[in-house]
């Protein structure tokens, strides 16, 4: 990808120009924008070459490639040590095969690396595929402590699979970990107001009833 253009290289008739705070300036003249520039003693740096009129920003440039360069730099290392852990399931497991499992899966998330939660269906299996949405997201739900989804669950073949990326520190993953048990409970209590409302739908016809019949007896 090529350096924007800045300053004098930038050869059109006019910007849409955004100040060094990001306040929108409006459309100007490219000579009016270079010159404010200069009296801010900074830069004038393209940024959208593409819009009707380009876009451009009065910036510190030499600032800014700094921090892009810092930020690709990080960017690429934490991918160079990220590592896709596998953790797999039967649609059909017990309880200490699930614990033992989830414990992994934390450790591996604890260690900045990614999990890759796959089911193995077998035979009639693959026909409930609902079932292995529910386990995987389960699971999803009680690791959220430590790490977020970054893809549903998906079938791969004969198998279900859905990707969890670790959490950055631990503030992120407590409000992680509390947004998905209050979406749980929200879920749960949404069913039992459902319940409820047609609970009381049923009692108020069945009080109604007697009504009608003194009614229709006079």
């Amino acid at each position: 990808m090529s350096d924007p253009r800045t300053n004098d290289r930038i050869r059109v008739p006019e910007v849409r120009l955004v100040g060094p705070s990001g306040e929108q300036v409006g459309v100007v003249k490219i000579e009016v924008a270079i010159r404010l520039a200069q009296e801010a003693d900074l830069d004038l740096v393209e940024v959208a070459p593409n819009s009707k009129p380009p876009v451009a920003k009065i910036m510190d440039y030499g600032k800014f490639k700094y921090e892009a360069a810092q930020k690709a730099k990080e960017a690429r290392r934490n991918q160079a040590n990220t590592i896709l852990k596998e953790v797999r399931f039967r649609l059909k497991i017990d309880k200490h095969d699930y614990e033992t499992k989830r414990k992994r899966a934390e450790g591996f998330l604890k260690a900045g690396d990614k999990v890759k939660a796959m089911i193995l269906f077998r035979g009639r299996e693959q026909s409930r595929p609902e079932q292995g949405v529910r386990l995987l997201q389960r699971f999803a739900e009680d690791v959220a402590e430590f790490g977020q989804v970054e893809s549903n669950p998906t079938i791969d073949g004969r198998n279900m699979v859905m990707i969890i990326s670790p959490l950055k520190n631990k503030s992120e993953a407590k409000a992680e970990a509390n947004a998905q048990r209050a979406a749980s409970k929200a879920r749960a209590q949404g069913r039992d107001t459902d319940e409820v409302a047609a609970a009381d739908d049923s009692a108020q016809s069945d009080e109604s009833s007697p009504a009608q019949a003194t009614n229709e007896e006079k």
